[in-house]
């Protein structure tokens, strides 16, 4: 599929710089980070900061503005923003009231938006945050909290918005907008799959004639793939499971949306709507406002949701307010009193992964042969190897995520790495190995978005930070370190071996380095290698608990997870560069 863009690796910066200057007397951007502001902001309140990743436009940065959010922290496509987008982007809008974060309930969202909130909180910054679930197909009601965000996120932005301008304090906010998201469920169906810029094939295949019943907005798979059916036969399926969740009533009042996943007709959603209209009325529900458009999308996925929004007089009151943007509008604030502004000047944002820039360093070790400690030179050029080997397995990894996730880890990893190795570069007189460990750990975790981010910084800098200064490394040091970065990385993703994450590659290669230090950095590594291989083969037999792979559950058993893949790989670059393998 051709699409309308120049470098794949420049989509992200170059949509915002347009985006910025299309809108220029509604927002700037924020100078170090892809965050969007509104500039004519209210003040003396709470900041409402929403988020995730780019490829839904116009969700997340279309809805900044009167009335909606004051920014938000944008991602690459399809992955959330990392910590340092979000700590910048909140602190940019905070008024000292504190800020409230409003974003869809992703394993990366959550890990990235809460780090970026223990930032602002360290700085005296109090905030709170929302995760939106109405995705009633991820997962079922007693598990409420492993559901996804999707088009219901309009409706609870809404609300925030209002909320916030209304005055509330920060706790009064964040009921409020809890209980937006309480009462919004949707479901969703997919027609045709979407292609993400610079990728050769679909995010998944979807036959001819078939349609996919649940499906997620990163092409997560639904839970049912059922052949093609008539618009009102579908939408009588999709109102009785939300109707069923969602305990509405004869006698309640909804707002309805219709929205469409990128490619789906104005035309098509009418029909859809006019059936949930006739079904509504049909069980004594009135309708307080509907909408019919694509506000949430996958690129150019067909197919389309259906939310429904259950109101209160409180909601109400809150959804009634005026808020304008150049996407969504209610009330009577058109927008025509805002000033004019002279167009923001963007400045040319570094791509998450830079295809002219991967030219492999030359890697300098201490000695030839196998080395039995490693110096803060060696540790160096250890992990400027391994970013060159993950940047040189960005196509497998990509492959692999494809399979059952968005295919976004192999560009995030690459990513990641090429901005650890820039820094690595740039640090041949330091002489304590773990500052070397910590700054690679801090380089990817600030710059990668969706959880790879954050738990593959941790696996540098976790087992680092804090340790007294060391010009070496033993084996017993390296598996201690590994130690407390596992520790740090399951208490933050609560994720254990089985859950088909990199947790499972993970924890049998720390416990083979504990087992085997004694007998030399090489033994332990190439133990810690061998086990963590079987940990990514015993991934193929797991259902995910994490990511966007969970809503599969048994339809994600025989393939392997990518993250545990990363693990594998990375422990390989590692003995590798100590048996002078490299």
């Amino acid at each position: 599929m051709r699409k309308i863009i120049n470098s794949p690796d420049n989509v992200v910066s170059e949509m915002m710089e347009g985006y910025i200057s299309a809108y220029g007397r509604y927002y700037e951007k924020h100078p170090e980070v892809n965050g969007v502001i509104l500039r004519q902001r209210r003040k003396d309140k709470v900041a409402l900061v929403i988020g995730g990743g780019s490829g839904h436009e116009p969700m997340f940065s279309g809805f900044v503005g009167k009335g909606l959010a004051d920014a938000a922290a944008c991602g690459n496509i399809f992955a959330s923003p990392d910590p340092n987008t979000v700590y910048e982007t909140g602190k940019a809008v905070n008024q000292g009231k504190g800020v409230i974060f409003v974003y869809g309930c992703y394993a990366g969202d959550n890990l990235n938006f809460d780090m970026g909130e223990e930032f602002l909180n360290d700085e005296g910054i109090p905030t709170a945050h929302v995760r939106v679930w109405d995705d009633v197909a991820s997962a079922p009601k007693d598990r409420i909290e492993d559901r996804r965000g999707i088009a219901g996120d309009v409706f609870v932005i809404k609300v925030a918005g209002a909320a916030c301008d209304a005055g509330l304090s920060l706790e009064e906010v964040t009921k409020v907008t809890e209980k937006a998201r309480d009462n919004t469920k949707t479901i969703g169906v997919a027609t045709a799959p979407a292609q993400l810029p610079g990728i050769d094939k679909p995010i998944f295949e979807l036959p001819e004639g078939e349609i996919e019943y649940g499906m997620g907005l990163h092409g997560e798979r639904g839970v049912l793939r059922t052949t093609w059916q008539d618009a009102d036969v579908l939408v009588e399926k999709m109102y009785g499971q939300i109707m069923e969740d969602a305990g509405i009533q004869a006698g309640d009042e909804v707002c309805v949306l219709v929205n469409g996943l990128g490619s789906t007709t104005i035309t098509e959603l009418a029909i859809a709507y006019r059936k949930v209209k006739k079904l509504l009325d049909k069980d004594g529900i009135k309708v307080h406002d509907a909408d019919l458009n694509s506000y949430c999308t996958s690129q150019e996925m067909g197919g389309f949701s259906i939310t429904l929004f259950k109101l209160d007089e409180e909601l109400k009151g809150y959804y009634d307010m005026p808020c304008y943007c150049p996407f969504y509008a209610k009330g009577e604030l058109t927008g025509a009193s805002f000033a004019d502004t002279e167009d923001s000047v963007v400045s040319a944002e570094e791509p998450e992964f830079d295809e002219n820039d991967i030219e492999a360093a030359e890697i300098v070790r201490s000695k030839e042969g196998v080395l039995t400690e490693l110096s803060a030179a060696d540790a160096r050029n250890m992990l400027i190897y391994i970013a060159d080997k993950i940047i040189a397995k960005k196509p497998y990894l990509t492959e692999i995520d494809s399979a059952i996730g968005d295919g976004d880890h192999g560009i995030g990893m690459a990513g990641g790495m090429q901005k650890a190795r820039k820094k690595l570069l740039k640090m041949e007189e330091e002489e304590n190995v773990y500052a070397v460990f910590e700054a690679a750990g801090k380089a990817m975790l600030l710059s990668m978005g969706g959880a790879s981010g954050v738990i593959f910084g941790s696996l540098y800098l976790a087992g680092a930070k804090g340790m007294e200064a060391s010009g070496a490394l033993t084996a017993k040091d390296l598996a201690e370190m590994e130690r407390k970065s596992l520790a740090a990385i399951q208490e933050r993703g609560k994720a254990e071996v089985g859950d088909k994450t990199m947790v499972d590659a993970l924890v049998p290669a720390v416990a083979a380095m504990e087992e085997n230090y004694g007998k030399g950095l090489l033994a332990m590594l190439q133990a810690a290698e061998e086990a963590a291989a079987k940990g990514v083969e015993d991934t193929k037999k797991y259902q995910a608990k994490f990511g966007r792979a969970k809503s599969l559950m048994e339809r994600a058993i025989g393939y392997q997870d990518a993250g545990a893949t990363s693990v594998w790989l990375i422990l390989q670059g590692m003995r590798e560069f100590v048996e002078d393998k490299i």
